[in-house]
């Protein structure tokens, strides 16, 4: 079985970076980490990300023994440049290409353990809401005796006071305090205009 780790997008020549991956192509996991805890090279500390990154994925993932996994590709692609300039002489500019790496790291097993499929997630059964009833098609209708309080209690218009999310703020304050049409304090305070 076969596990993939990227990075993208680091900012090291792909020129560079390659030597460090010569060093751990073919080697077992555990190996390819030491070494590239030891090697003098800047890019072995992102590189030792990845391979941790890969392994990470085939332990949690697929349930494979860190054991036996051994880093079988190593590919290390040129990605996007950044281009700048510096002067020169004779008021030349010459470009600077900042170059970018996209690393692709595999790892396999070095026994075949006959696993394929990863770890199942388990996927929780949806919640039923109050106030909400499932039919067989499966669609939610809303209950009508919790969404329609006019019906349910039986009450005049001018008794219910429904929650109306438009009267929160300064706005509800001002309709249930005192009104904005009025004079003196209400009004200063309620038809402010910002800035």
């Amino acid at each position: 079985m076969e596990v993939k780790a990227k990075l993208r997008y680091l900012r090291m020549s792909p020129r560079k970076v390659r030597l460090v991956a010569g060093l751990i192509r073919g080697k077992k996991a555990e190996e390819a980490l030491k070494q590239l805890q030891f090697a003098g090279k800047a890019a072995a500390k992102p590189m030792s990300k990845v391979v941790a990154s890969a392994v990470a994925n085939a332990v949690n993932n697929f349930g494979l023994e860190e054991s036996n996994l051994f880093v079988k590709e190593v590919s290390i692609d040129g990605g996007p440049m950044l281009k700048r300039w510096t002067p020169r002489a004779h008021g030349r500019a010459t470009p600077i290409m900042k170059r970018t790496s996209h690393v692709n790291i595999t790892i396999g097993e070095i026994k075949d353990s006959g696993k394929r499929d990863g770890k199942k997630s388990v996927i929780a059964e949806p919640v039923k809401l109050a106030g909400e009833l499932k039919t067989d098609t499966g669609m939610k209708v809303a209950d009508k005796k919790t969404n329609n309080k006019k019906e349910a209690t039986g009450t005049n218009d001018h008794e219910v006071h429904e929650h109306d999310p438009r009267n929160e703020g300064r706005v509800g304050h001002a309709k249930h305090e005192g009104s904005t049409t009025g004079k003196g304090f209400t009004k200063k305070v309620f038809n402010r205009k910002s800035g």
